[in-house]
């Protein structure tokens, strides 16, 4: 049945294509016998498409009026978000002739909006003063995995692990910036995978056992919040003047939190980072304008950045140096 609808879909489009053509035309055309390709047009009509036969010479199956059948349902404003989408990823081969394929299958009226949409958007992914990175050998094995549904064994070499192999189930593949990470199933419960760090792939061929209640983009914000704890656990609370509270929020983003107004008109926030002496060195340039008040490793690291910043730039430096 699936050959007999590609088939069909085929006359269709051959039908699009010329305007009209006979049983033997389209019988050459998809490689079949004049009785099948006679009795495919018959379905066509059948099923609600709007062809029809002329006999006589000079005639032939046409769609009715000349008019275009859109083959994949779309309504215009659902094409044009379609092509919004696929556009900035028309870069491989792939999705060019799967763009290619779907414009020729739309109705005519809506194949200029289609084409536009496709070429309207760029996604750069990549960061300001770095160079892009190149996606990671191994992400179209488990893209394929993924899509699938099969097992993989895959060599890994996580940041604090020896490299080994792990059997793992492929439920979904997440890119955040320039960095891919999957989401897979394993003997131990869900675990993310850097796929960088991946360096070998091998499909089983074995059913990926999926969770019922699985949802790839909640899973994923459960990651994340995971991901930050460990990223950053060091904690400082501050009081900081209101006339910077959008350039703190501009430089640390997510990793700023807002309390209260204090007494003094002055705001408190909270900072999130790696460890006390990288969040000191972060918040000393602020010091004019931010007080911290816990905890006390944060405060003894920025007294002694204050030294050595006297040390070296206060009076008297450049006789020294």
């Amino acid at each position: 049945m699936a050959v007999r609808a590609d088939r069909l879909v085929a006359t269709l489009l051959f039908l699009q294509s010329r305007g009209r053509a006979t049983v033997a035309e389209v019988a050459a055309e998809l490689e079949v016998s004049p009785r099948t390709a006679r009795r495919d047009l018959e379905a066509l009509a059948v099923a609600g498409v709007p062809v029809y036969s002329q006999a006589g010479r000079g005639g032939g199956w046409s769609l009715v009026g000349g008019a275009r059948t859109d083959l994949s349902g779309l309504t215009a404003a659902e094409a044009r978000a379609l092509f919004l989408v696929a556009g900035p990823g028309a870069a491989t081969p792939e999705v060019k002739a799967a763009l290619r394929k779907l414009v020729r299958a739309l109705p005519e009226t809506f194949r200029a909006s289609a084409e536009a949409a496709g070429g309207a958007v760029i996604i750069d992914a990549s960061d300001w003063d770095r160079p892009p990175i190149d996606p990671p050998p191994h992400l179209a094995a488990l893209q394929q995995a993924v899509v699938e549904g099969v097992q993989v064994r895959i060599h890994y070499a996580g940041r604090d692990r020896d490299p080994g192999d792990r059997m793992v189930h492929p439920l979904g593949l997440v890119a955040k910036r320039q960095v891919w990470y999957l989401i897979a199933g394993t003997d131990a419960g869900m675990r993310t995978f850097r796929v960088s760090r991946v360096r070998a792939v091998v499909l089983t061929g074995q059913p990926v056992r999926r969770p019922p209640d699985f949802d790839l983009p909640t899973v994923w914000q459960k990651v994340l919040a995971e991901l930050d704890e460990r990223r950053t656990p060091c904690r400082v609370t501050a009081v900081a003047d209101a006339s910077i509270v959008g350039v703190l929020r501009g430089a640390f983003g997510t990793r700023l939190s807002l309390g209260e107004a204090a007494v003094d008109g002055r705001t408190a926030v909270e900072v999130r980072g790696h460890s006390a002496e990288i969040v000191a060195a972060e918040l000393a340039g602020w010091a004019d304008h931010l007080e911290v008040t816990a905890p006390d490793a944060v405060r003894a690291h920025l007294a002694r950045l204050g030294l050595r910043l006297t040390d070296r730039y206060g009076a008297g430096s450049s006789q020294r140096h």
